[in-house]
């Protein structure tokens, strides 16, 4: 295949994995050289500048095919680079975090145009090279102090946001893959993988994959129910609910790094689980639902205004909400809101959360997150300036 004025496209794949090595190599260089002159960890920095070598020395074979395609000069990407400012760094976490994030899109973008170039065992080699740096990257973390940091990070994404939950069932016969990668797609950036039927090993398999899928882009995993197989996914976070193991024995499985949420049903199990040391919790059933087996009657709306005034830590609307009456838990201070069927059964999932995160944009535009109090400022909890700890301190 020949691209005008420019040669055969295959030659072209050798600039991109040649584009791919460096980017890989040199976010590596960076992690390499923080945890040696930063951290003084000889044993991280050793085995940051194994993983290096072995990305730079894997294609030697075919080094003089990659410098030949090499342009630079003529790169359309370096413009743009130096226009933005999302390359921004503002800690040790977030250039940490940056780096190892270069090194594993890198990898995979190896992996997949070594295999087009009939490289298919060489791309097998790149693919465990990025599983290698997922774990070092939480080895990285550990030893650098930054596990609160990451937490904190990813608390950001419920303020405001989509909540989506799998389902299988109602998911008009897409597979709980298709599902999630569509919902990626769309800009979805929390994502709860919630199946009560399969077995064990079905919802593991599962697991891994979207785990694989949410970690390349971004976006976070929580598990439901079942802190082991959370733990055995890597995800990043367990949900469980009031009938589940108790919430201090959960913590005593993951440790402080995991995310765990609650599900509550009365300000009494809000309390409860905020003196628990839950990271956020479930407010609902709103509405009335059908979407689980032995759920409660609906809590109202009375109930997510008590959160809305009183809970210090983020909270998700959650229960029989759909799009028609989602105005009505924006209006009464919810900024994070879980949806089941209204996104696992759309025909179009990347139109329909396109349409619902367009109408919590007019909302919050609007200052309609105002109507009971709830500050300006951005919390999608507590009513009060400071997260709503003036009105939770008793919690």
């Amino acid at each position: 295949m020949v691209l005008k004025g420019m040669g055969r496209v295959e030659d072209k794949f050798f600039r991109i994995v040649d584009a791919n090595i460096n980017r890989a190599a040199e976010g590596l260089r960076v992690l390499e050289d923080y945890a040696r002159f930063c951290n003084n960890d000889g044993d991280m920095s050793e085995r940051l500048k194994r993983l290096r070598h072995a990305v730079r020395d894997n294609i030697m074979s075919f080094l003089p095919e990659c410098l030949k395609e090499r342009d630079s000069t003529a790169d359309t990407g370096f413009g743009i680079s130096m226009e933005t400012r999302l390359d921004a760094r503002a800690s040790p976490f977030e250039l940490a975090a940056a780096n190892f994030k270069r090194v594993q899109e890198a990898m995979r973008a190896l992996e997949e145009f070594l295999k087009i170039m009939g490289k298919y065992e060489l791309a097998k080699t790149y693919e465990k090279c990025r599983f290698d740096s997922y774990s070092l990257e939480k080895e990285f973390c550990a030893a650098a102090g930054f596990e609160g940091e990451g937490k904190k990070a990813k608390m950001k994404l419920f303020d405001p946001g989509i909540y989506c939950i799998t389902a299988e069932k109602y998911s008009g016969g897409r597979s709980n893959i298709d599902v999630v990668k569509a919902m990626i797609g769309a800009g979805v950036r929390i994502i709860q993988y919630r199946e009560k039927e399969k077995s064990m090993l079905e919802k593991y398999r599962e697991c891994i994959k979207i785990r694989e899928m949410t970690g390349e882009t971004g976006v976070l995993l929580i598990v439901n129910d079942h802190a082991d197989l959370a733990l055995a996914a890597g995800a990043d976070g367990v949900h469980i609910g009031q009938d589940d193991l108790p919430l201090e024995k959960v913590r005593e499985l993951t440790g402080d790094g995991m995310i765990i949420g609650v599900s509550t049903h009365s300000p009494e199990q809000a309390r409860a689980a905020v003196r628990g040391g839950a990271d956020y919790i479930g407010i609902g059933p709103i509405y009335r639902t059908f979407t689980k087996k032995d759920v409660c009657e609906p809590v109202g709306l009375e109930c997510l205004d008590y959160a809305v005034k009183n809970v210090p830590v983020p909270f998700v609307a959650i229960g029989g909400i759909k799009e028609h009456n989602l105005h009505e838990v924006l209006e009464r201070g919810a900024r994070c809101v879980a949806m089941v069927t209204e996104i696992v059964g759309a025909e179009d999932i990347a139109a329909k959360i396109l349409s619902i995160r367009e109408k919590m944009g007019r909302i919050v535009s609007n200052d309609l997150y105002n109507a009971d109090g709830c500050g300006k400022e951005g919390n999608n909890y507590g009513a009060n300036g400071d997260g709503g700890r003036q009105g939770g301190e008793n919690a």
